[in-house]
């Protein structure tokens, strides 16, 4: 088995998306639930949405201009069955411009 790390882009945060109501979100949510357990044990970590983040260089830091907005942790036999589980994800229904990523984690050398 490896793990394949998920990232969610979106052209906004959560911070900034406008005329989401609280029951959007609810939907949102039951939507995302009921994912995590078509997963079941090939989901390890659910993740969080992420903001706030800063590039770092030698030279000093600066505000993120990353669209990457969320993560997961996957569990699969191989990239093919990774991608069957993001099948029908919910974050691709939000609204135009929401992709997924998919990363293996590769072992480190040694």
């Amino acid at each position: 088995m490896a793990r394949y790390i998920v990232l969610y882009h979106a052209p906004e945060s959560w911070e900034t998306k406008t005329g989401v109501t609280p029951e959007d979100m609810q939907k949102g949510m039951e939507a995302w639930m009921a994912w995590a357990q078509r997963c079941g044990d090939g989901l390890v970590d659910m993740g969080t949405p992420l903001s706030g983040g800063k590039r770092i260089a030698k030279s000093g830091t600066a505000p993120s201009d990353s669209d990457i907005r969320g993560y997961s942790i996957l569990e699969a036999e191989n990239m093919d069955a990774a991608q069957a589980l993001l099948v029908d994800h919910p974050h691709l229904d939000w609204a135009a411009g929401y992709e997924i990523e998919v990363q293996e984690a590769m072992s480190m050398p040694g």
